[in-house]
């Protein structure tokens, strides 16, 4: 991600709506599905860390590692006051085979040219039993200058992203669309945006703050939204989520390092 549209997230990362609500989200799902271990603690790999606000809550949970390609990113992650930080393409990561117990990719295999390589590897890092929690963009109709200015190379239909999981031996537990409730006015946005000149100085991002009142009521939706989720698939949405699991039966006692190959 470009080191601009880094500086937006940090900025943005605890309050914009998206990322508070998406985050919400993710520790939920890491509460219900993390592997249990009740001789150690667990060792989650935050992969595509970004800016680091995701990989603070992960870290009530293990010990958490935050991984990601850009040095800019892993700057604002040390401004969190994380530490155990590893720069490294999700493609190739340098960690023990079955090291991992839960894995997150958030946002980030639409930046990655062989995606179901990254898959692959996620897979190979997990322990059996082990989770992989993954969102991606949905809709490759949604495609707009706002993915352009992300760096992303695809937007996702549902039966792309199983078949990337499944074909690196992962069972899908969940497979589901989300961010239901804004389809429709961000797939107008998006159409209109298509019809506007483009601006100087490349894409922009559709990043847009509203107001503290309403940033907080689509918190709050997204929040209603989320527990209709956890237990049903929804129809449609802006992003797809994922839950994986490495087949096997879970490692309990048996402490993998997650050192550097």
């Amino acid at each position: 991600m470009r080191p601009s549209e880094l500086t937006k997230m940090f900025e943005l990362e605890d309050s914009y709506w998206w990322f508070v609500a998406r985050r919400k989200l993710i520790l939920t799902l890491v509460a219900r599905y993390l592997p249990p271990t009740p001789a150690e603690r667990p060792v989650i790999l935050d992969i595509g860390c970004g800016t680091g606000a995701t990989l603070t809550g992960l870290s009530r949970f293990g010990d958490a590692f935050g991984v990601d390609f850009s040095r800019h990113a892993l700057q604002y992650c040390r401004r969190r006051d994380h530490c155990a930080l590893v720069r490294s393409r999700g493609e190739a990561l340098p960690f023990a085979d079955a090291s991992a117990h839960l894995i997150t990719a958030l946002d980030l295999l639409e930046h990655i040219p062989d995606d179901a390589a990254a898959v692959r590897e996620f897979a190979r890092v997990l322990r059996p039993g082990g989770v992989l929690l993954i969102t991606v963009p949905a809709g490759p109709m949604l495609w707009s200058e706002h993915d352009e200015a992300l760096d992303h190379l695809r937007r996702y239909r549902s039966r792309e992203l199983r078949r990337a999981l499944e074909g690196a031996g992962l069972e899908v537990e969940r497979l589901s669309p989300c961010i239901t409730f804004l389809l429709l006015p961000i797939a107008l946005l998006r159409f209109l945006q298509r019809l506007w000149p483009r601006r100087r100085g490349g894409p922009q991002t559709a990043l847009i703050v509203p107001p503290k009142g309403i940033n907080t009521l689509l918190i709050k939706l997204l929040a209603l939204e989320h527990r209709w989720l956890l237990r049903f698939n929804l129809p449609a949405g802006v992003s797809l989520l994922a839950v994986a699991r490495k087949r096997g039966p879970a490692l309990l006692s048996e402490r993998a390092a997650p050192g550097v190959r």
